[in-house]
């Protein structure tokens, strides 16, 4: 819980409210992403929402794909075609690591989501946005060339989410860790890959084995 803390005249005219506030309300305001930074983090929310959308529906295709190309292999494998069986299975293998990623990315994400949208104060804002931004460069990074088109959205979620963080750690004078934040990303990222990994694991069924293949098991 962030301590209470006077504002400025700076920070008392970005408020909504442009009545000169008592000393009470100074102290209540100041705990509280209100005026510009409010409706702004809450903006960044939703693009942030819209992504992990973005994220759902490229899984479904993924996962469609994955099932047409898995019978594929079900099919070369029931006909004793290994040559065929061989690369079916190497596509499905290559769809199963995309899903994986976009799994993980949708996970850290949500993370990221839910953290920002239960923010009460100043100090809230400052230790969050620190590794969500991390988390969303990661993930920009990372899905970049599997969803293309989700990087400029990404970049433009980043900035925002920059701006509000700067002007929060100026309005309450707080130190902003950047070292803190990456190490609190990295646990959201190495979180998310694991549950990515056990829901990947649930969701398809392993491949089928040829006779030569079940041979050498």
């Amino acid at each position: 819980m962030a301590e209470a803390i006077f504002v400025s005249r700076d920070f008392v005219s970005n408020w909504e409210d442009k009545r000169e506030p008592s000393t009470t309300e100074k102290i209540k305001e100041a705990i509280k992403p209100a005026g510009p930074l409010k409706p702004r983090l809450e903006s960044a929310v939703r693009s942030l929402q819209m992504q992990i959308q973005r994220l759902d529906q490229i899984h479904a295709r993924l996962s469609d794909r994955q099932k047409v190309m898995f019978e594929k292999v079900v099919d070369a494998v029931k006909k004793h075609d290994q040559a065929r069986a061989s690369i079916y299975a190497n596509e499905v293998a290559e769809i199963r690591k995309m899903v994986k990623l976009i799994m993980q990315s949708r996970l850290a994400l949500e993370s990221i989501a839910i953290r920002l949208g239960t923010v009460e104060d100043l100090g809230d804002i400052v230790v969050n946005l620190a590794p969500a931004i991390k988390v969303i460069s990661t993930v920009s990074r990372s899905i970049g060339s599997v969803v293309p088109e989700a990087e400029k959205g990404m970049g433009e979620i980043s900035q925002m989410l920059s701006t509000i963080l700067v002007e929060a750690g100026q309005t309450g004078n707080y130190t902003i860790s950047f070292e803190t934040g990456n190490e609190d990303a990295a646990k959201i990222m190495e979180e998310a890959a694991a549950v990515a990994e056990a829901r990947l694991k649930q969701e398809f069924p392993d491949l089928p084995l040829s006779g030569s293949q079940a041979q050498k098991q």
